[in-house]
């Protein structure tokens, strides 16, 4: 199928879908807090169906990924995967309260409404027409918790999954791509690097050992390499930004003025493509303070030099065009394009546990994480007749 949904669906999504849009945007699920306020919504929600759930919790059982099957439970099927978590809005300008949705301008506003609540109100919202359809092939509802902090949560989802007798045999993650497919996106390396200098004052800043200048030779380090992977790749020219990138992001570090600092600490992160190890290129940057920079600090103080922490590790997405779940997703979208992304998502966890998986949600990334975020009510309307498709696909009806 070679033709556009936009010519078989209405602009406006569904009564249901903007019902449940607002009880999902009304959860503030910023990473920091608990979702499981949502989590329980969802599974009270689907309860009343006659589905049952199951949750996945994080150690202080704070927070939960659900796990649902509607239609058969002894075969595999297709999952459909969303986050819970939003960004937080601190400091932002926000022309109305990101916790209650607001329609203007053919737009329905509100943390979440992007990135990624719109796609799991419509999968909700779609519940009762996939349970209608005597589904054929089980559909697998896969929401998570912690994906905005470096995918923290699904991994607990897909151990639980691991270990029974019937997993997805495939998975649609529904993040923001317009209602494209996407078949691949960068995997994602963030380190913590703690500088541990000597304090002294700052008159005597020679019997010191400085550790923001230690840290900030470390961060021109990541600097140069960063332009050295813009300048001599790998290159793929399918993504928007086209090579590997390095990028430091925070930094604290000192006490004041006239004390030599003693501390200083910061983060980086790796957005590398399939072609890159991160792995190896973090053995670079620590090769050069361990080389370069700590004989001069330890020749002071020998307590003095660099520690490192993983912050979060997502893999790649690097999917098969011919893959089964490809194939399902055009037609579904009614493209046969497909496309990479330079932003990380949980489809490279799915696939690195053995289920293949695409990306493919309503809403753009360019309206993810900023203030008066927004999805357009066609890409919903699309989003719609999406899973209407996949309803027809997969329902006993649809053979009679």
């Amino acid at each position: 199928m070679t033709d556009s949904l936009a010519t078989e669906t209405t602009a406006e999504p569904s009564r249901e879908t903007r019902e449940m849009m607002e009880r999902l945007i009304a959860f503030d699920t910023t990473s920091r807090n608990s979702n499981l306020e949502l989590i329980h919504y969802v599974r009270d929600y689907l309860a009343g169906l006659g589905v049952a759930s199951h949750l996945t919790h994080n150690e202080d059982r704070t927070k939960a990924n659900l796990y649902a099957t509607l239609g058969p439970d002894d075969r595999p099927g297709i999952a459909l995967s969303g986050h819970t978590d939003v960004v937080p809005v601190d400091g932002q300008d926000w022309s109305s309260d990101p916790w209650k949705v607001r329609e203007a301008d053919g737009r329905i506003y509100g943390r979440g409404t992007c990135d990624m609540k719109g796609f799991v109100a419509i999968a909700l919202a779609k519940a009762p027409s996939f349970l209608e359809a005597e589904l054929r092939t089980p559909i697998h509802l896969c929401f998570s918790f912690d994906e905005e902090i470096g995918c923290q949560g699904v991994p607990h989802l897909l151990a639980y999954l691991a270990a029974q007798p019937i997993k997805p045999a495939m998975c649609i993650v529904g993040e923001p791509t317009d209602m494209k497919v996407v078949t691949a996106h960068k995997g994602k390396l963030a380190t913590y690097c703690n500088v541990r200098g000597h304090e002294a004052h700052s008159s005597l800043a020679p019997q010191g050992v400085n550790a923001i200048n230690a840290a900030a030779r470390v961060v021109t380090f990541l600097e140069d390499m960063a332009a050295r992977k813009a300048a001599e790749g790998p290159f793929d020219r399918a993504y928007d930004v086209p090579h590997t990138t390095v990028h430091t992001g925070l930094i604290s570090g000192g006490t004041q003025l006239n004390i030599v600092p003693g501390h200083c600490g910061f983060q980086f992160e790796f957005r590398n493509l399939p072609a890159d190890d991160p792995q190896a290129m973090l053995a670079e940057v620590q090769s050069y303070a361990r080389d370069e920079i700590e004989p001069s600090m330890q020749a002071i103080d020998p307590d003095s030099g660099f520690s490192w922490s993983q912050k979060s590790s997502v893999p790649g997405l690097d999917l098969d065009p011919g893959a089964e779940v490809v194939t399902l997703a055009k037609t579904l979208s009614g493209s046969n394009d497909t496309g990479k992304v330079a932003f990380g998502t949980e489809a490279g966890l799915f696939q690195q546990d053995g289920i293949p998986a695409v990306i493919c949600g309503p809403g753009s990334i360019a309206q993810a994480h900023k203030p008066d975020e927004y999805c357009a009510l066609e890409q919903l309307a699309l989003c719609e007749r999406f899973m209407d498709r996949l309803i027809e696909r997969v329902g006993k009806k649809a053979d009679h």
